[in-house]
């Protein structure tokens, strides 16, 4: 029996079927072609993007500890924490200024 893979960001599981893509942890524009990247749910990823430049993530978001520190996605993680681990939806609140 396999087990649904675990979302790093959110803990939650990613079940077959629900829309998932990968991260890289150093943006490929800023050097991280080739490097780390982690499975996230989409809602996850998006609000990453949504929230921080690539610039940012790969100066000092380059890692999940790191993103979990950044308040915005902190609130983000207990917010989608209590929704079921299919829940998709828009990413909330205002993209960020570019």
């Amino acid at each position: 029996m396999a087990t649904d893979p675990i979302c790093p960001l959110c803990d939650r599981p990613i079940p077959a079927g629900v829309p998932a893509s990968r991260h890289h942890l150093v943006p490929r524009l800023k050097g991280g072609k080739g490097g780390e990247t982690v499975l996230l749910h989409h809602i996850c990823h998006r609000q990453i993007h949504a929230t921080l430049t690539e610039a940012e993530l790969a100066r000092s978001h380059a890692s999940i500890e790191a993103l979990r520190q950044h308040p915005r996605i902190a609130a983000f993680v207990a917010w989608v924490a209590r929704r079921p681990p299919g829940f998709t939806s828009r990413v909330p609140g205002p993209r960020r200024r570019r």
